[in-house]
């Protein structure tokens, strides 16, 4: 729905308890949400079931009557915290904690618009297999980003960011994918 005042009503209505309206929220949101979570579990039974949680979940929010200023950004938030439990719950089954830490950030380069170019060159199953390989926050980015089309203004809400946080996280990420496809490149050529 590219249509920003049908989504602002449909938004509302989901808001309202809208059933319909939020069955058709679920339509729009579900292959953006399961392609998010997919990337950061790599499993597709569990991408669908954690999906699936995601809604829920969002359901049982709005029907607490609990506030929510941007749902679109709300909905990554709560797949973001779903992930998080998963792995949580996953440490624990397994009795291996492992900690989670994401990296500091400094300073923009001014190289964006040519890393954009160089990685719309490349063959986008190559794009999506060096993805996989990023560092989890650098894939988050990218596909709320790029994929989703989300505004950095949203993507700082749901990674908890300044906007400014997040313009550098997308251009280092981005030029983390740009170095993966050149090494993987020269060796092909080696």
């Amino acid at each position: 729905m590219k249509n920003p005042f049908a989504e602002k009503i449909l938004f509302l209505r989901v808001k309202n308890k809208d059933h319909q309206a939020f069955g058709e929220f679920y339509d729009l949101y579900i292959d953006k949400i399961y392609r998010f979570i997919y990337f950061k579990v790599n499993s597709v039974e569990d991408a669908q079931d954690l999906a699936a949680e995601v809604f829920l979940k969002l359901w049982q929010y709005i029907y607490e009557d609990k506030k929510i200023d941007n749902l679109n950004a709300f909905v990554y938030i709560v797949a973001r915290n779903v992930v998080i439990d998963f792995y949580r719950q996953k440490a624990r089954r397994e009795e291996n904690e492992e900690s989670v830490s994401e990296d500091h950030i400094n300073l923009i380069d001014q190289q964006s618009d040519l890393l954009k170019e160089k990685i719309k060159d490349a063959e986008l199953s190559e794009v999506f297999l060096e993805l996989k390989n990023l560092k989890d926050e650098y894939r988050e980015a990218l596909i709320l980003y790029y994929l989703d089309e989300l505004s950095i203004k949203e993507i700082a809400k749901i990674l908890d960011k300044t906007p400014g946080a997040c313009r550098v996280l997308i251009h280092r990420a981005l030029n983390s994918l740009r170095e993966a496809i050149d090494k993987k490149n020269q060796a092909t050529y080696v």
